[in-house]
């Protein structure tokens, strides 16, 4: 097919894709859009700034933007201060990705990206499925390789729970199902520690306000202009990550992956503007990355995130929203 953006509805939701990035660009709720897009859907062309975008081939940073697998160094495309974030320079959120069917409220994307593609080994196939029900969007994602790879596929959505253009989430109270961190140094790559979250301002296993967090001086804070960190999942398979909440509106993520970037959007400076018309200042959404952890490649303690010929790689997130 192709169509460039396509609508899913069910009862009560309305989600609008882009196939630019296989982006989200709008979740609609009861007439409320709780996700930060372009208003100008060009945007997603020219400056797409990872926003509601399928994230590839590898989620978050690379460390000096190298890593060595079966004794081989692969070195790829840097795009922040020296190391890889979210794929290279020109990451699976700046491509275009084919839409290979919409049915049942259900769109299944998929991108090839070649041998050498940014620096990574292997002729990659992938594909992500999105599948509305009331009150859920399901993101399904696959991947196959010819050669072995390092694969971490998220989407960035930002999440404004009052609706998007309605200001700094701070009001929003935030919990995440981990009792460990992984530190970031000075460049924001994982030091390789696992941190225990008990007394520090990532201890959000209980409902916390946003801008509390925020106000607290801690150097990772600092660090990251907020949160900008991984969180080490309690559990294994699929279940409950992070709950959002503002006011009657809830939204919970589940996922089968052992992380969750959470990100409270520092970088906007009011050069964005969403389909509302309003231009997005500092923390007007929280990004919930499912993922593998950033720099495991380079990490020998942190989860593997190979994948080999004959493998499939396949991870799930869901959105449940109520209110």
């Amino acid at each position: 097919m192709t169509r460039t953006t396509v609508e899913l509805r069910s009862e009560g939701i309305v989600l609008e894709l882009v196939a630019r990035g296989a982006a989200v660009r709008r979740l609609v709720l009861d007439g409320t859009d709780i996700a930060l897009g372009h208003g100008d859907p060009d945007c997603y062309r020219t400056n797409p700034d990872y926003l509601g975008s399928t994230i590839g081939r590898y989620a978050n940073r690379i460390g000096g933007a190298r890593f060595r697998l079966d004794g081989q160094e692969h070195e790829i495309a840097a795009n922040e201060a020296g190391n890889a974030l979210h794929g290279g320079m020109v990451g699976f959120d700046a491509r275009d990705w084919t839409l290979e069917s919409v049915r049942d409220a259900s769109a299944t994307f998929s991108l090839l990206s070649v041998d050498g593609d940014q620096g990574f080994p292997g002729e990659l196939t992938a594909t992500v499925t999105y599948t509305l029900a009331p009150g859920s969007v399901r993101i399904g994602y696959t991947a196959t390789t010819d050669r072995p790879t390092v694969v971490n596929l998220t989407n960035h959505t930002y999440f404004n729970l009052d609706g998007e253009g309605r200001g700094p989430i701070d009001d929003h109270t935030l919990s995440v199902a981990a009792g460990a961190f992984t530190p970031g140094g000075p460049d924001l790559v994982p030091t390789g520690e696992v941190l225990d979250v008990t007394g520090t301002p990532f201890d959000l296993r209980t409902a916390t306000r946003l801008g509390d967090v925020l106000a607290q001086d801690h150097e990772q804070l600092r660090r990251g202009g907020g949160l900008d960190h991984n969180f080490v999942v309690d559990g294994s398979g699929m279940r409950p990550v992070a709950q959002l909440r503002s006011g009657d509106r809830t939204l919970v993520v589940e996922s089968d992956q052992p992380g969750v970037q959470v990100y409270t959007g520092v970088h906007f400076d009011h050069t964005i503007v969403g389909p509302s018309g309003a231009a997005y200042g500092p923390r007007a959404g929280i990004a919930l990355e499912t993922q593998g952890f950033p720099d495991a490649p380079n990490q020998p303690g942190f989860p593997s995130t190979v994948l080999r010929p004959g493998q499939t790689y396949r991870s799930t997130t869901i959105w449940r929203i109520t209110g």
